[in-house]
């Protein structure tokens, strides 16, 4: 899996359609989180397509949220995005927006880590440090289980998110916080300049 599309093409369209820095947070979040899992999972080869696709999987979010993932194709359509990375966007809302089921490894990643970089983030949050470099899957695991908090981020889709890859809960958590504190640097120095 391979595009076309550039970084900065990527970047100008999200930010086109994307102006809350929650928003643009969460974007350069799951796009670092992508980029480690393609090389943490034998597909470096396809790091920047795994990356644009995490950048672009919530492109259509802040100003169309009712047609989450149906008004993205023509969104994508402005920056010539191709079939494959069309669908990549679309499937990581399977069940909930979307009838376009992960199909891909990299699909099957998205589609996980997409809502569990939401409730890392939420954890975070309440840290002392801030900072997801001192977070345990065991703290984690607590914040999972209480129902109320981060109340919108849909355990059911991690649960299935982890079940499409094989994996147990506390890989699919060990994992995808690793992948979030290799990227937290430089998410926060990009959002400096945002």
């Amino acid at each position: 899996m391979t595009t076309a599309i550039t970084r900065e093409e990527a970047l100008a369209l999200l930010k086109k359609y994307n102006k809350e820095p929650f928003h643009l947070l969460h974007a350069f979040t799951v796009e670092g989180v992508m980029r480690w899992y393609a090389k943490e999972l034998g597909y470096g080869d396809e790091e920047e397509y795994w990356a644009l696709t995490g950048l672009l999987h919530d492109v259509d979010f802040e100003l169309y949220p009712e047609e989450h993932c149906k008004k993205a194709p023509e969104l994508l359509a402005e920056i010539n995005a191709g079939e494959d990375l069309t669908h990549s966007v679309c499937s990581h809302g399977y069940g909930l927006c979307s009838d376009i089921e992960p199909e891909h490894v990299m699909e099957k990643v998205l589609f996980a880590a997409d809502e569990l970089t939401g409730l890392i983030g939420a954890a975070v949050r309440m840290r002392p440090s801030k900072s997801v470099m001192d977070l345990e899957v065991s703290s984690l695991k607590k914040k999972f289980k209480d129902k109320r908090f981060a109340a919108g981020c849909s355990r059911d889709v991690i649960r299935q998110g982890a079940e499409r890859l094989g994996w147990e809960l506390d890989e699919l958590f060990a994992k995808t916080i690793e992948a979030m504190k290799s990227c937290e640097a430089d998410v926060a120095r990009q959002m400096e300049e945002v």
